[in-house]
């Protein structure tokens, strides 16, 4: 009889298995760093690495710091002795934490750089929009806008910065002042939103308004420091048009207030496509398997894998959203996931 008992729990252990494929079949667990939940980006990020990742075969968990490095530096100590498949890193600060990933991958486990590239250590794949090239579709829309005002590319304006110790920040200010330069008659004031806090971004405004009433155009780099810009001058008494304004993520706000008549651009941050990297590189990244150079079609988007000092690296391009496409879909921030399944690369 013990026999019988025995035998019919395997069977029934044999049936639940079979019952329960994802399971059967999941490639491991993937741990996703994430800096902070304040603005829409990081939280559409969540969301959208599951979703890929899940689509290839592997569990995501994701561990917010809160934009703390400490807090994050601690967070990949505990993931490393979990030993999971791949540890994806936004990194608070792309300096501080070189260690924790060199001591990941000391470890035997890949690390993965999500939106914030890391160039001081390699890394087993990048994921990142072309940050440089916003810069410059940035300075190209800004061109247009300060024509149109004042009859050509002259003017001030007043650039508010994410945090400094933050490489996508960083990059498009190089960007965009890499295509500004050639124009002597713009004025460009930087001050930099520390932590990425929209209440920062907010009180750059107001006091630039009052050291610098002749601003033309405000260039924030996120839409959620928009938000704070248009609380600032909504105080000032300025009604939408009165001062231009860019953003540079493409988040539902930053929609919203293009729709509002408050922003004249948003230069969107390709969020879909650079999860869904991830996801297409992750069983190459998981079995150390080389990843070879050249041009890949990311959700219909023309992306491209160069091999760098750092390691590989994709990059993906942005686009300027204005009032006549910005209930085009295929923007993330009309909140509509692609249908689009992603399938890992050969």
């Amino acid at each position: 009889m013990k026999r019988i008992l025995l035998s019919m729990f395997g069977v029934l252990a044999l049936a639940a298995a079979m019952l329960t494929p994802a399971f059967a079949q999941s490639k491991g667990v993937v741990y996703y760093l994430v800096p902070t939940l304040l603005d829409e980006f990081q939280t559409g990020s969540v969301s959208a690495l599951e979703m890929f990742l899940k689509q290839v075969g592997y569990e995501t968990k994701t561990l917010n710091a809160d934009n703390k490095t400490d807090a994050q530096q601690s967070q990949m100590n505990d993931v490393i002795a979990l030993k999971p498949a791949a540890i994806v890193l936004a990194a608070v600060d792309f300096n501080a934490l070189k260690p924790s990933i060199e001591a990941a991958r000391a470890a035997g486990i890949p690390v993965v750089e999500f939106d914030r590239q890391i160039t001081s250590t390699p890394s087993d794949f990048t994921s990142v929009a072309g940050t440089i090239e916003i810069g410059h579709v940035a300075a190209e829309q800004a061109q247009k806008l300060l024509t149109a005002k004042n009859g050509s590319v002259k003017g001030k304006i007043l650039q508010v910065l994410g945090d400094p110790g933050d490489p996508y920040t960083l990059d498009i200010q190089k960007g965009f002042e890499e295509k500004m330069k050639a124009f002597a008659e713009v004025t460009i004031v930087s001050h930099p939103a520390m932590q990425w806090e929209a209440s920062n971004a907010g009180t750059i405004v107001a006091d630039q308004l009052v050291a610098n009433p002749d601003i033309d155009l405000i260039f924030n780099h996120a839409a959620h420091l928009s938000v704070a810009a248009v609380a600032s001058l909504e105080a000032a008494g300025k009604k939408p048009g009165d001062i231009m304004m860019m953003s540079s993520n493409g988040a539902p706000v930053g929609l919203d207030l293009i729709r509002k008549g408050w922003l004249n651009v948003e230069v969107e941050q390709p969020l879909y496509a650079q999860a869904a990297a991830v996801a297409m590189f992750m069983d190459k990244v998981v079995n150390k398997q080389e990843i070879k150079a050249g041009d890949y079609d990311v959700l219909g988007l023309p992306s491209v894998v160069t091999i760098e000092a750092w390691g590989p690296n994709i990059k993906i391009p942005g686009a300027a959203i204005d009032k006549d496409n910005v209930d085009n879909p295929a923007f993330w921030g009309n909140m509509k996931p692609p249908s689009d399944t992603v399938k890992s690369v050969e």
